[in-house]
């Protein structure tokens, strides 16, 4: 056998090393966008099972506002419905927009809630409402630092796919499509502060 046989078929065994790993770290990168979302379903999870308890401690002091709560139970109806939809398909635009359009109703209907709850400060001052509020204040810190941590997952995923060559591979191995972001709306208006004038 010649020399040029030998080294052609090195060639091909490093060809095929290359697109080998090619494929691996697409799959890598997939698992860790996938499961930096797992983050986020716990952490959402835990906010929708703080929610009720705050209505719950709520609807002693707010008889007159029971639109309000009702609103807020039903955003979080909704948005616990587009989070098993998202965990399903992690990544999926779809998805993602759906979990991003609930959260925000979540949101606002919360904001809401707020606003109402200003109006009644024996309710401001209950321990159990003081307890349950800073505790969906450090879930939502969580959820944003763990939606940090996926979009920058999905970022290193679609650079990586988007990439020369493994462009050229990324379909034939099942990755045909970016995973998309998941953006909320800027939850910092809706929860501001009341600002104090002087």
């Amino acid at each position: 056998m010649s020399m040029s046989f030998w080294i052609l078929i090195i060639i091909a065994i490093l060809v095929v090393f290359y697109v080998v790993g090619i494929y691996n770290k697409l799959v890598a990168l997939r698992n860790r966008f996938e499961n930096a979302f797992a983050q986020i379903d716990v952490q959402l999870k835990r906010r929708y099972d703080l929610i009720p308890n705050l209505v719950e401690t709520a609807k002693a002091y707010l008889k007159h506002e029971s639109e309000t709560l009702t609103a807020v139970v039903e955003a979080r109806n909704q948005a616990a419905a587009a989070l098993k939809g998202a965990s399903a398909n992690p990544g999926s635009a779809q998805a993602m927009g759906q979990l991003a359009g609930a959260e925000g109703a979540l949101g606002s209907a919360l904001g809401r809630l707020n606003v109402v709850m200003e109006a009644y400060p024996d309710l401001k001052a209950n321990q159990t409402m003081a307890q349950l509020s800073e505790e969906l204040t450090s879930t939502e810190n969580k959820v944003a630092f763990s939606r940090q941590a996926f979009n920058d997952s999905v970022m290193q995923y679609n650079t990586y796919r988007q990439s020369f060559p493994p462009v050229f591979f990324a379909n034939m191995f099942g990755h045909s499509q970016d995973a998309s972001l998941l953006e909320f709306e800027d939850r910092e208006a809706i929860q501001q502060a009341p600002q104090v004038k002087f």
